[in-house]
């Protein structure tokens, strides 16, 4: 299998700029002829005022709002660089919301790639009723999110959760040397507690896109490995790893941003504390509390721009870093 280099497509209809449809519906009313690449931008031009009203114009009022001190009633107050300063010097809180959401972003990430792409190469079988396993997989991603953690919040429980109860079973075959964790209500527990209902209620989507990368892969190249004694594990390695890497790649890059949102398990699971001892608060949660529960607008932006900050440079480095890892087909991108 001959792997190539990326290079750009090219729509030689845009390239040559014939007109199209509208331009043809304008001939002869003696005015402008718009070319067919020029259709394609009027008709982006709704999306991309969008964009700049509802995403770009926030993003600099955000800024503008990071450098000043404002609680929703009085008028704000112009105190340049010192809330960035605060947050990177002597908040203790901010501190502990960036390793927490650190630790979320190297956990989840990876499990939700490797369990997400395991589900999607047993459910990518022609097996009989397998529609109905992928949309059993898929439901917790249309489930509530406030629903399934209040579920798993019993789950939790140390005293009469389902997971504590089977812990608390295995202990007694053990002579009780295993005992349940009281997940939500310990600094090391309560960590892995939200893990565990991030990766259950978005595995699914990350599955629906390894499945459709999967059955993009060529049966071809399959049967030709075969024949040439290729093992199972080989031709998973040599062939399907390095075709769905453009997958692996678009997944990794919007599951990392989705980490580093992370608010509503957080929020639900500690009842909107961010506790025990601000173990599950995130820099999600902690720009959700200087917004709204301190009324400190200023600190809350400047937390987000840090925040947008940091999440562009990781996704500047993983843009970089795929050109080594990551194999597109002659014309994609």
């Amino acid at each position: 299998m001959a792997l190539q280099p990326k290079s750009k497509p090219v729509d030689s209809a845009l390239a040559t700029g014939r007109r199209g449809w509208l331009s043809r519906l304008w001939r002869g009313s003696g005015g402008w002829h718009p070319t067919q690449q020029n259709e394609a931008y009027l008709f982006l031009l709704p999306s991309l005022a969008g964009l700049l009203v509802f995403t770009a114009l926030p993003i600099v009022a955000a800024l503008a709002l990071s450098l000043v001190r404002w609680n929703l009633v009085g008028a704000p107050v112009f105190v340049g660089p010192a809330n960035y300063v605060e947050l990177l010097t002597r908040d203790d809180a901010f501190r502990k919301a960036f390793w927490n959401t650190l630790y979320f972003v190297v956990t989840i990430v990876p499990l939700q790639l490797a369990i997400g792409l395991a589900l999607a190469v047993a459910l990518n079988q022609a097996l009989r009723g397998i529609k109905i396993y992928r949309v059993i997989y898929f439901m917790p991603v249309v489930t509530s999110i406030v629903a399934a953690a209040l579920v798993f919040q019993w789950m939790f429980n140390r005293d009469f959760g389902v997971l504590s109860a089977l812990i608390w079973k295995l202990g007694e075959w053990t002579g009780g040397a295993i005992t349940p964790p009281d997940w939500l209500n310990s600094t090391v527990w309560a960590k892995p507690a939200i893990v565990l209902l991030t990766l259950w209620k978005n595995v699914g989507f990350t599955l629906v896109i390894y499945l459709a990368g999967l059955q993009a892969v060529p049966q071809e190249l399959y049967d030709a490995a075969t024949v040439d004694g290729a093992s199972g594990w080989q031709r998973f390695r040599n062939i399907t790893l390095p075709l769905i890497s453009p997958t692996t790649f678009f997944l990794l890059v919007i599951q990392m941003i989705g980490a580093f949102q992370l608010f509503s398990e957080p929020f639900v699971m500690s009842r909107g504390q961010g506790g025990p001892a601000q173990a599950t608060l995130t820099l999600v949660f902690y720009v959700y509390q200087n917004a709204f529960r301190f009324g400190n607008m200023g600190k809350a932006a400047a937390i987000a721009w840090v925040l947008f900050v940091f999440i562009f440079v990781c996704t500047l480095v993983q843009n970089r870093l795929q050109r080594r890892w990551v194999h597109y087909e002659a014309g994609e991108v």
